[in-house]
């Protein structure tokens, strides 16, 4: 890790990539990566994370565009007038231009919403209906299929209670085709985990205690905090660690 003095501002999604290729280094690798739309909606974090062939499910604002899964690209077309008359050179492109998952989703409308229970919450069963289409996210910075220049086919799973006038929030997972309805509404919402080990690690740890002035202070709090969680998270994972009393 760089000095202090040394390091300038980066974005934090090149932070988090950074993390991953840190993990890779060890042989580790995350089943699937949950985010929100902080992450989710840019180009170039799911890109990055295809090009290490890491699953993901992130959220993402309806007005992010897409294409139809059965969209396919053609070859640009010559009129015989370009530079040196050669044909134009770059991928092939869609003739249809590409909407916004909103969209998307309400062409599909509520009808085809299916109620899914993801887990059991402190007050019951959570529980709520989405709808799940199988779209091509657009994008000048998204890669193609080096093959036919296609874009990647992704999920898109929007949550559309039926109390509401639209969908409340959409998600984008490189999971697989195969995968159930289930698990990726399971998934989508994994977040609520990242927020209670985040609120432990301030309240329970200490995490906001640091009242030190140098990088290498906070490089050791951190470090001891994360140990402290990491330690904590096994032994409630143990089946023969004693139960509080």
């Amino acid at each position: 890790m760089r000095h202090s003095q040394e390091e300038g501002h980066r974005p934090k999604w090149t932070l988090a990539v950074e993390m991953l290729d840190e993990l890779a280094r060890h042989g580790l690798r995350p089943p699937v990566l949950a985010a929100d739309a902080g992450y989710g909606d840019n180009s170039q974090f799911r890109a990055a994370l295809d090009e290490r062939d890491v699953a993901y499910s992130v959220q993402l604002k309806g007005e992010a565009l897409a294409h139809t899964s059965e969209a396919v690209p053609v070859e640009r077309e010559w009129s015989g007038t370009g530079r040196c008359g050669r044909p134009p050179a770059g991928t092939p492109v869609y003739t249809d231009e590409p909407v916004s998952l909103a969209r998307h989703v309400a062409a599909t409308g509520r009808q085809d919403a299916l109620t899914i229970t993801w887990r059991e919450g402190s007050k019951g069963s959570l529980t709520s209906q989405f709808v799940f289409l199988r779209v091509r996210p657009a994008g000048h910075r998204v890669p193609r299929n080096g093959e036919d220049g296609a874009l990647p086919e992704r999920w898109l799973i929007a949550e559309w209670p039926d109390d509401e006038p639209e969908p409340v929030t959409y998600w984008l997972s490189s999971l697989p085709a195969t995968t159930s309805h289930a698990d990726l509404v399971r998934y989508a919402k994994i977040r609520w985990r990242i927020e209670h080990d985040y609120r432990e690690l301030k309240t329970g740890l200490g995490l906001d205690h640091f009242e030190g002035r140098s990088w290498q202070g906070w490089h050791r709090h951190v470090t001891l905090v994360t140990a402290a969680h990491l330690f904590l998270t096994l032994l409630r994972g143990d089946p023969k660690a004693a139960a509080p009393a």
